[in-house]
């Protein structure tokens, strides 16, 4: 394609992806509950590295986060992804206690311990539910504020499914 036929569109919100032969994409950041129901949700180019995301996505929390306290502490489960200095200032500045482990050693502690609660399927979970949306799953938007709009919308279903009110 030539510089002067460059698309607007893709500038914003959309980035070569390092895993998939660069073809154009998004990363989406989220942040759940302990049961999956979404409370921050942000997005940026595929090429973005997901250390970069976590303050924007925790900056982007929608409801009011409880005081942590010495009994009661605020738990931040992330992948091997997150592992840094920078993570672990944000985490401490939040009030978060910090849980980084990698993919293998959580099913480890569930083999030794079957009362361990494994905790990184849960945002995976709902991934899985966010793909079940074909706008999010195949990215149809091209403005970044559709994009986010559609995520929004993604995650209010996922909440209002959540609470039981279907009947």
């Amino acid at each position: 394609m030539a510089p002067w036929a460059k698309r607007r569109w893709v500038e914003k919100k959309s980035g070569n992806n390092p895993t998939d032969r660069a073809k154009l994409g998004s990363k989406r950041s989220l942040l759940v509950d302990a049961k999956g129901i979404p409370l921050s949700v942000r997005a940026d180019g595929a090429n973005r590295h997901d250390v970069k995301l976590a303050r924007a996505t925790i900056e982007n929390l929608m409801v009011k986060k409880p005081r942590a306290t010495c009994k009661r502490k605020q738990h931040l489960c992330l992948d091997a992804g997150y592992v840094g200095d920078e993570v672990r200032e944000l985490a401490k500045e939040f009030g978060f206690t910090l849980h980084v482990r990698p993919r293998g050693e959580e099913k480890k502690l569930l083999k030794r311990n079957a009362r361990f609660k494994a905790r990184r399927w849960v945002v995976e979970r709902t991934h899985s539910w966010m793909n079940r949306f074909r706008g999010v799953l195949i990215r149809w938007c091209k403005k970044p504020e559709h994009f986010i709009a559609m995520l929004h919308l993604t995650c209010a279903i996922i909440t209002w499914r959540s609470t039981g009110l279907l009947g």
